[in-house]
């Protein structure tokens, strides 16, 4: 891989260990405290090592998500246009709309969760590492990526509870497996409430393409200068061996007990 590939290709290793928290049922507890719980199960060292791993994982969840909410728009527009020939849609195929609708509940929480990761992985650095807190992040009005994280989040929420309200729904009514098939179950009683679900649907949907895609670019900017620094830690690192090695001429000294002992690194 080209050196110059890093930058774009490689993330802090951290944010893998907070994507696992958002979705393993035994380790969110932690993600939910905050950044300090994960300064206290990685130390430095193991941090630094992490930060080196590849995130190409993350950026195809991201984008595997676009693909698949732009996959459900398309095809609630399909059912829309279905239920105007026909009183109602059989169960059969409004088996298929709750399907659909689920997932594109469950991809709206994936997003969530990346974002939240992401934003946690941006304050593990900036606690445990000075440097990183002092890079420049490049964002409009010198903003965090953490804060930017949250604003995007907060935003998408109120985006998706918006689009809800018009159609007479909370957000709570969609905020778990549960509760949206309760609610879709009930709106599948008539015509009305089945266009009412596919139309709101549709919405989100577009409306989650659209959020997707800014996180998409989101999450690349912030690799790019999380391996910028990451290649500066290493420069600094380089040359501090560079000059430890030149001290001691080979980088090997003997003891006065005539065992060779590496320069301490």
């Amino acid at each position: 891989m080209p050196k110059h590939s890093f930058t774009t290709a490689r993330l802090a290793g951290a944010v893998f260990a907070l994507i696992v928290a958002n979705t393993s049922p035994t380790l969110s507890g932690a993600a939910t405290g905050g950044a300090t719980e994960w300064t206290q199960l990685l130390n430095n060292s193991e941090l630094v090592s992490l930060v080196g791993q590849s995130t190409e994982q993350i950026n195809n969840q991201v984008t595997q998500i676009t693909q698949l909410a732009e996959q459900i728009q398309n095809q609630l527009k399909i059912y829309e246009n279905m239920l105007q020939n026909t009183a109602r849609l059989p169960n059969h195929i409004w088996g298929q709309v709750e399907n659909d609708l689920n997932r594109l509940r469950s991809l709206a929480a994936q997003g969530q969760g990346i974002a939240f990761s992401m934003s946690n992985a941006d304050e593990v650095l900036k606690q445990r590492f000075q440097s990183y807190a002092d890079f420049k992040t490049g964002l409009p009005d010198g903003a965090s990526f953490s804060s930017t994280y949250q604003n995007w989040s907060t935003t998408n929420r109120d985006t998706i509870a918006g689009t809800l309200k018009t159609a007479g729904l909370t957000a709570e009514q969609f905020s778990s497996e549960e509760s949206t098939m309760d609610s879709l179950r009930s709106m599948s009683e008539s015509a009305d409430g089945q266009m009412k679900a596919l139309q709101v649907g549709h919405q989100i949907a577009a409306q989650q393409v659209a959020q997707m895609q800014k996180l998409r670019g989101l999450v690349a900017q912030q690799t790019t200068m999380m391996g910028t620094w990451l290649q500066s830690e290493q420069a600094d690192k380089d040359l501090a061996q560079a000059r430890r090695e030149k001290f001691f001429g080979t980088g090997r000294y003997p003891t006065s007990g005539g065992a060779v002992m590496e320069p301490i690194r």
